[in-house]
């Protein structure tokens, strides 16, 4: 099972990454754990310095932006 984090205070632009994220990984039929950080030492705690952020299984995958759906699956696959 994959986790995936998004990282970020509550933002629009959180939010919306976060319900990507969700789609994507509806989409690809994985098993995943979706987990909201809010908490800013965990978010630095990944060097992050922009939200929004997406973290899969520990890994550092996008900072500054929205992914898309399809992007976020590429992601995933990898």
């Amino acid at each position: 099972m994959k986790l995936v984090q998004v990282l970020g205070p509550g933002c629009a632009k959180c939010q919306a990454l976060l319900k990507n994220a969700e789609e994507a990984v509806k989409q690809l039929g994985i098993e995943a754990h979706i987990e909201k950080v809010s908490d800013i030492n965990m978010i630095t705690s990944f060097g992050v310095m922009m939200t929004p952020a997406l973290v899969v299984d520990g890994e550092l995958k996008l900072q500054g932006k929205v992914a898309s759906v399809e992007e976020i699956k590429q992601m995933l696959a990898s």
